[in-house]
């Protein structure tokens, strides 16, 4: 069992000031694995100094400077690769594909952030003024639990390549993989305070940093209700914010789609994570002449899905991360049972054999209206409601009747007539018959699924300011 006491601030590791403990346990099976001491403000207080002194050197560096150390730090987590992924699979859960995969595109961000490094990212002439992009100063971080290491890395290193510093609050359900992010963030030996690290909850730790005159960017991922407040602090102080908040995506089955290849597109987007995941496509829309072709289709389909060990690569389903996030989950099944939805497969309850770990059984409801809770709010679990559309204007109407708008999904064969719904969607990113991990191209949502990019260039710019200068 891991024990971790100390916080990763101004280059060294600190013992926590706060005191509370959080223990952490595998979800396969409920084991202790790990306890956690919690920092507190004066930890975060600490954390924030730090990276405030550090600023006006880093802000400084040259983008090669930037690049050789983004380097060091791509090289570092390759190191600890084997060890995040291992983690990942036995603190959140996450399947191993997954698993492997995320952890490898942590580094690789990296890696991707010393591309934007160009000088026409930062410096342009735009009549007699001298237009420079300039890092905001300290930012904060705070990352949510389903895979983790992917949202720290991705965050830190578009702020890194701006020249800001920063200060991460990982997701208390994280704390592991946080720890070996930590070590290899030390190893990489960035100067000290550039990089700070303190494990606690949102109250007080979060909170101290959202409403700190001396953070001037935020950047978190989570859910819309902590969202709202984070946005409502920062507007006190003024700050950048960037928040990619939840999702209630629609995959948009096409009346010309085979039957096939349009359910395996629709499980593969909707149980991403098992369905813990704010893009996961969890609102099926199909054409009504063929509602009970699809409905029967995906039944099959979903209780062919192997639940258990998540270290296995045969298995599909992973458990959810605690058992209170079960109990959530199980919330909004019975809400679907109460609502007048058809329950076709899965259902309350926990899976034959798999009774000591957090599982929920594959679910799909039929009949849904899309009024419906379970087809408004975002359960972040195995739960997929199955809409019919009598039309493409209806699905389209369908798809945008909601207060997310993160990601979409389309399937059809006509590539052309799918391009023509996707551009109508109400979503920051459409796929077309395929799932795609572009870590270049802008990410983030409109409506409650947030605002601001990351990612890229735009990711990278987003910790900066222009400033014109004249004469």
């Amino acid at each position: 069992m891991k024990i971790i006491t100390k916080h990763f601030i101004n280059g060294a590791f600190v013992a926590s000031h706060g005191a509370d403990v959080v223990e952490v346990r595998n979800p396969t099976n409920n084991a202790l694995i790990g306890r956690v001491t919690m920092g507190d403000a004066v930890d975060a207080e600490r954390a924030i100094a730090a990276a405030k002194a550090a600023f006006p050197a880093w802000s400084q560096t040259t983008l090669d400077e930037r690049k050789a150390w983004l380097q060091k730090l791509a090289d570092a987590v390759t190191e600890r690769l084997d060890d995040l992924t291992a983690l990942c699979i036995a603190e959140f859960g996450g399947l191993a594909g997954f698993s492997g995969y995320a952890m490898t595109q942590a580094r690789d961000f990296f890696v991707l952030a010393q591309e934007t490094l160009k000088p026409e990212n930062f410096q342009q002439r735009v009549n007699a003024a001298e237009v420079a992009r300039v890092p905001l100063g300290v930012a904060g971080l705070l990352t949510p639990w389903n895979g983790n290491p992917w949202f720290v890395c991705g965050k830190a290193a578009s702020a890194l390549a701006a020249g800001c510093t920063v200060v991460i609050k990982p997701s208390e359900l994280s704390a592991l993989e946080a720890q070996v992010l930590m070590e290899a963030f030390h190893k990489a030996g960035l100067p000290a305070g550039v990089i700070n690290v303190v494990n606690g909850l949102g109250d007080p730790v979060g909170n101290t940093i959202t409403r700190s005159l001396d953070v001037q960017k935020i950047s978190f991922t989570g859910s819309t209700r902590v969202g709202k407040l984070i946005n409502r602090d920062a507007t006190e102080t003024m700050k950048r914010v960037t928040l990619e908040l939840g999702g209630k995506s629609p995959t948009v089955i096409m009346p010309d789609a085979d039957v096939e290849g349009a359910v395996g597109f629709a499980l593969t987007v909707g149980l991403i994570n098992t369905g813990s995941a704010c893009i996961a496509g969890t609102r099926i829309l199909v054409p009504e002449r063929r509602g009970e072709e699809f409905k029967a289709a995906l039944k099959a389909a979903m209780e062919a899905l192997k639940s258990g060990d998540p270290a296995d690569p045969a298995t599909t389903v992973q458990p959810m991360i605690t058992a209170g996030h079960w109990d959530r989950v199980q919330g909004y099944i019975k809400k679907g049972l109460d609502g007048g939805a058809d329950l076709v497969t899965g259902g309350l309850g926990k899976p034959k054999g798999l009774e000591a770990g957090n599982f929920v059984k594959p679910t799909l409801f039929a009949n849904v209206r899309n009024d419906m809770a379970i087809a408004q709010e975002e359960i972040f679990g195995p739960v997929l409601a199955m809409i019919t559309y009598r039309d493409e204007d209806d699905a389209v109407a369908i798809a945008n009747d909601v207060e997310y708008g993160l990601h979409a999904y389309v399937y059809g064969a006509d590539r052309e007539r799918a391009r023509a719904i996707a551009n109508r969607l109400q979503a920051g990113r459409v796929m077309i018959n395929e799932l795609v991990d572009d870590p270049k191209a802008p990410f983030g949502g409109f409506k409650l699924s947030g605002f601001g990019r990351e990612f890229g260039v735009a990711g990278m710019q987003a910790f900066t300011e222009p400033r014109a200068v004249f004469g």
